[in-house]
Parts: structure tokens; sequence; C-alpha cells
């Protein structure tokens, strides 16, 4: 006597649904392990099947779109109606600004109320059935990239492009041209840096100004071990361009023993043993400010490229490209330590390496 099958356990490879059409359910398959499992059965939400539910969930929603236009109208009347001078104890940060607590709470609870209302929107009563999409070839099939082609080709010919020289050639002028507009444009975001990048404010008979006494420095104020920021003489803090000029002519003066220094051009460029480097790293331009006595290395804290001072300050650790830029300097007449001229380098990133 022969038993009847359902068609599932006739058709192991095949994928059932459930009783609304939609979440197949796979069935197993003991000869194909790698078989497609298909979706699992559609659980309904509490939402979907009880409607007192879903109507608490869009008083919900309700309820945060209408918190968050009254966290708006309070935002608008905070703006106005506090004075900005006026402050609020909030503990346990202490005095703040009222007007801006009130302005940072007020837009956070309308921005929030706006998120969480649709998340709950989202997640609670829109639909949320699974619906595959069986994935297709991206290449096209051969007969339409054949007719692509071909029509491309019609185009080509009936556009006259290739008998037509005098429009083709004025075309590709134009074309050239137009981008130039906006290099043209460029010329206002600021004035043509010329020779700026090379070369800084020292020269010859400029002297050495201390940066934290605003003194010209003598050798004697310079001591074995220390480490000195130096500026040019004339330039001033109160100054317009001051922040330009003194993130490039920024000096580091130390003084080390003679017997010590073992490059001969730093040698010969210093004076008595006091040496002077740019104070900013060949890297990315930040300024050098560590010093270690015993080792005579300098570090930028930015990236720890560690300069050697003791043998022209050249790169010993990190991602700095070349060794710093050394000012040669002397004594005046009057005892006064002075440049005798600019940096040979630039100084800075090494963009002047690059071409």
């Amino acid at each position: 006597m022969s038993s009847q099958q359902s068609p599932e356990e006739n058709l192991p490879a095949e994928r059932a649904t459930d009783d609304h059409g939609h979440g197949a359910v796979s069935v197993a398959n003991e000869q194909d392990p790698f078989a497609d499992p298909g979706l699992p059965p559609h659980e309904h939400r509490v939402q979907d099947i009880d409607e007192r539910a879903a109507k608490r969930s869009e008083r919900v929603v309700a309820f945060l779109f209408t918190l968050s236009m009254l966290a708006t109208v309070g935002f608008i009347a905070a703006y106005v109606a506090i004075p900005v001078d006026k402050s609020v104890y909030i503990f346990p940060i202490g005095h703040v600004s009222a007007l801006n607590f009130a302005l940072g709470v007020t837009l956070g609870v309308a921005l929030f109320s706006i998120g969480a209302g649709a998340v709950h929107w989202a997640r609670t009563l829109m639909s949320d059935v699974e619906i595959p999409a069986e994935r297709h070839p991206i290449e096209a099939p051969a007969e339409v990239k054949a007719q692509v082609l071909a029509d491309f080709k019609q185009g080509a010919k009936e556009s006259a492009l290739g008998r037509r020289k005098l429009i083709r050639n004025t075309m590709f002028g134009a074309l050239a041209l137009v981008p130039l507009s906006g290099v043209v444009l460029l010329r206002d975001l600021g004035p043509l840096p010329g020779t700026s990048l090379r070369h800084t404010m020292w020269r010859k008979g400029l002297q050495l100004v201390n940066m934290n006494t605003n003194e010209p420095l003598r050798p004697s104020d310079v001591i074995v071990g220390s480490l000195t920021f130096a500026k040019p003489e004339g330039l001033e803090e109160h100054d317009e361009d001051f922040q330009t000029q003194i993130a490039k002519a920024a000096l580091m003066i130390v003084r080390l023993q003679p017997d010590n220094i073992k490059d001969k051009r730093e040698l010969e460029w210093s004076h008595e043993g006091i040496v002077a480097y740019s104070k900013i790293c060949t890297h990315v331009g930040c300024p050098i400010s560590l010093y270690e006595q015993q080792t005579h290395h300098v570090l930028c804290p930015c990236h720890q490229s560690t300069f050697d001072l003791a043998d022209g300050a050249r790169v010993i650790f990190g991602p700095a490209g070349h060794a710093l830029p050394q000012l040669r300097i002397g004594v005046n007449a009057e005892g006064y330590l002075e440049a005798l001229g600019d940096f040979e380098e630039p100084v800075g990133p090494a963009f002047w390496e690059r071409g």
C-alpha cells in the first residue's frame, strides 16, 4: 500500500510560503546543504494585529512631533527674550550662559523628537514585510551592447563632427579655454605668494631679539645648555602681519660647546658655540619647543620628529623630510647678536624639495 507525500516532500529543493504568500520557508535539502534557505516566516508585530496598539503608537509619534514643534517655539522665544549676559547655575557644571543653555536644550529636544518620532513610526506602523529581490547580472546582454554601439556610431555620423572641422575645432577650443575662468577666480583667494615662501624677513644686520623679554640678545645672555627663542629686530606683536612673519622667522638659540659641534658649516655659522636654527619643523610646520640638554636633540611635539642640533640639525627620527635651516649669526659693534643674512633654504615643510 503506497503512502501519499506532500509536494514539499517530493521536491525537497522547493521553498514553501506561509498563508499570506510571503516569508518563504526553506525546506531541508539533505543532498544540497548550500541550497537557498529562503526567508524565515514573517512575524507580525503587535501593531499589525491589534488596532489599539497601533493607535497607541500613532499617539506616541504624534506626541514626539508635537514636542518638537513646542521645542522649536521655545528656541525662538529664548533667542528673543533671554538677555545675552544672563547666567544660570547648573549643577554640577556651575554658572553658564542662560541663553546658550536654553538654545541648546530646546534645539536638542526639537531635533531628537523628530528623529525619535520617525524611528518609532517606521518600526511600529510602517510595513515591515520582507520582499526578496533576485540578483541579476550587471553586464548588459550582447544584443543591448550591440544596439548601443550602433546608436552611438549612427549619432556620431549624423552629427557631422568628422566633416564639419571648423565646428569641431572651435568647440574643442571653447571647452579647453572655459576652465581658465575658474583659474582667474583663484586670484581673489588672497595675494600671490611671490617669493614669500622662500624668504623670511631676516637680513644682514638685524639683531636677534628675545621673544620673552623683547630685548636684544648678547652672547652672555645665552648659557650652555639653555634654549632661547628669538625674533627679528623691529617685529612687534601688535604689527598687522606679526603672525605671518613670525611663522617663518622664529628662531631657536642654543649654546653648545664648540668641541661638541660635529658639522663644520654649523660651526662656521655659529658664534662661540651659539647656534641659531629655525623653530619651524620641516614636516608640517609645527613650532619646535622641546630640548634635551645632554643629547642636544630638539623634538617636535606634533609628530615627534627629532633633530640633532650638534650635527647640522639633521633628522634622526620622525617624518620630517630634511634638516632645520640654520641662520648665520655674528656680533655687531654694540656686542649684540645679529643675523648675517637670511636662511639659505626655505623654512618649514619641504615643498621646495619637490619642484
